[in-house]
């Protein structure tokens, strides 16, 4: 898949785009410094070019992410059909003092209006530096379950023929 394929579907595709839009965390999963997966929820903001988290920059994720920057996002329903969007890429680390801007961003978007103001007050009370990651997209796929599943499913299904009515 190439660079523009990745940007393609994740800016044009209307699944995608609902799912970048929502409230939902992304899970981001990355291997450790133990040599352990790890997957967690975290808030996002995208770019159009770049998927951008913070945390705190002495959060353990810093150094494995520095050690080993591949990542995995997946963004996700738990609506019936399921949207899920999978991203994979390479992260990026640097380091701001304060907070960082896309993490205020990502997290207007998640939170209710009336809890705003006091959120903003305690992140910016909290963090006098910040990790800001950039995840460089490198592949992606929509899953929406009507006309785009994991190709295994879609092989069986093809075998199989017409699925019976639910």
């Amino acid at each position: 898949m190439t660079r523009d394929e990745v940007l393609a579907l994740l800016n044009d595709d209307p699944f995608a785009q609902q799912l970048l839009t929502s409230r939902l965390p992304a899970r981001l999963a990355y291997i450790a410094l133990d040599g352990t997966p790890r997957a967690i929820p975290i808030a996002f903001h995208f770019s159009g070019q770049a998927f951008v988290l913070a945390t705190p920059d002495i959060a353990p994720k810093v150094a494995a992410l520095q050690a080993n920057p591949a990542v995995a996002l997946t963004i996700d329903t738990d609506t019936q059909p399921p949207l899920a969007l999978l991203v994979r890429g390479m992260a990026t680390i640097s380091f701001v003092d304060g907070v960082v801007p896309e993490y205020l961003e990502a997290n207007r978007r998640m939170l209710p209006e009336e809890a705003w103001a006091g959120f903003e007050e305690q992140v910016t009370f909290l963090y006098d530096r910040m990790a800001r990651i950039e995840i460089t997209p490198t592949w992606a796929k929509m899953l929406d379950f009507q006309t785009r599943a994991p190709e295994t499913v879609m092989k069986l299904a093809a075998a199989k023929g017409p699925m019976p009515a639910a």
